[in-house]
């Protein structure tokens, strides 16, 4: 179900709309990320089309005219795939196959095919089919309507089992072996976190792409996959790490994304135990991009989901090197300042100020301001494995003093 093939770029459009809960700016910013999707996954986007309303039309997701335009622009220019920014209803998704005539796609169904794609070991193979199945099952109806049984006639009547129903069975059988295979890795992977001792565990979490695995490369010295994409990184990846003379374990998470399929969520939730169990948090920000904080927002309401925002965490603004605050016009009598036009230190002195020491601002691929990411991880570390081996704390005197 999930085998990767090396394909040309499919020509693809895009479809969102503008309602009373998501306005124009904000469906222009997912818009963009759906692309990045689109992109990662292999597409390339030919045309976006978005419509103004109240809300989504529950038979086709767009009004009928809007549709057209879409149907005619896709039989001119030959596009194979049409993809929408929210998740499609069964209904829907059949409706609009019957009008655009080429493949239709939500946003879920092309963040579960990239995590297809991306997957590389059988725990996140299992977590991606497990999920497929998922989103597929309620999916089903009406993808068998020739082989249907007959509503009469000789030889038609009495028991029997439509090829509905048998793929429905053939879904729900395949889902609950996968269950079963998920919850033995996860004894296996409970036993390996076991091994690990009593080392303090620190987890790099944070919206996908803002740098977490070239930091987690530069720290651990190691080769963790990383490349400019969104989910570049699907598989938990742990290291030991030794700062100065301190020794712990940082482990490097799937990243998350806004509108994050519920299915995903479910069933990378035991991806999700490094978060759970970790001692620390490195909370990774991309302070370049243009919606950063919505993107803090997005992975506080994943934490809280997976009961994780108690932890102490530090909060690390990458990407500095960068940042380009958007030029200001003072002449300008009309135009007000907003904080696109901040400068970094302007952002310094926002509510950045009152996290204090737990504000880290750095570039783990210039390797900026590495020195000073280094001493609070030490610190914090510290702090924690002191508590745990109260008479350890000879061993690891402050940043300052240790030798080099």
């Amino acid at each position: 179900m999930i085998e990767k093939k090396d394909t040309a770029l499919e020509k693809a459009v895009l479809i969102g709309v503008i309602t009373q809960d998501q306005n124009e700016e904000q469906s222009k910013e997912y818009l963009d990320e759906l692309e990045f999707l689109t992109y990662t996954a292999g597409g390339d986007v030919l045309k976006r089309f978005t419509q103004k309303m109240d809300m989504p039309n529950p038979k086709t997701f767009i009004g009928t005219g809007k549709m057209e335009d879409v149907r005619h622009y896709i039989e001119e220019h030959e596009v194979g795939t049409a993809i929408f920014d929210d998740e499609l209803s069964p209904a829907q998704e059949r409706n609009i196959s019957k009008i655009l005539n080429c493949k239709v796609l939500d946003r879920t169904n092309l963040i579960l095919d990239i995590f297809a794609q991306r997957a590389q070991t059988s725990y996140a193979r299992t977590q991606v089919e497990l999920a497929q199945c998922q989103y597929l099952l309620p999916r089903l109806k009406g993808m068998w309507t020739h082989l249907e049984r007959q509503k009469g006639g000789i030889g038609m009547r009495g028991p029997g089992e439509t090829e509905i129903e048998t793929d429905r069975r053939i879904v729900r059988d395949k889902i609950a072996l996968l269950k079963a295979k998920i919850k033995k890795i996860d004894r296996q992977m409970e036993v390996q976190r076991g091994n690990r001792g009593k080392l303090v565990r620190v987890a790099l979490v944070g919206y996908t792409n803002v740098g977490k695995s070239t930091l987690m490369n530069v720290i651990s010295k190691s080769e963790v996959f990383a490349e400019n994409k969104l989910f570049a990184t699907l598989d938990t990846t742990v290291r030991k790490v030794v700062i100065k003379n301190l020794p712990f374990l940082m482990s490097d998470t799937v990243g998350f994304i806004r509108k994050l399929p519920t299915q995903l969520i479910e069933s990378f939730k035991s991806t999700l135990d490094e978060v759970r169990e970790a001692d620390l948090l490195l909370h990774v920000v991309d302070i370049s991009h243009p919606n950063f904080e919505e993107h803090i927002e997005s992975v506080q309401n994943i934490l809280t989901d997976i009961k994780s925002d108690d932890k102490p965490t530090i909060m690390v603004f990458n990407k500095i090197d960068a940042y380009e605050a958007e030029p200001f016009d003072d002449t300008d009598l009309i135009a007000e300042r907003t904080k696109a036009n901040y400068s970094l230190q302007e952002w310094k002195n926002t509510w950045m100020a009152k996290i204090g020491d737990n504000a880290l601002f750095i570039s783990a691929l210039n390797k900026e301001n590495l020195e000073d990411f280094k001493k609070r991880v030490y610190d914090e570390v510290r702090k924690i494995h002191v508590q745990r081996f109260p008479y350890n704390e000879f061993l690891y005197p402050d940043y300052d003093e240790t030798y080099e």
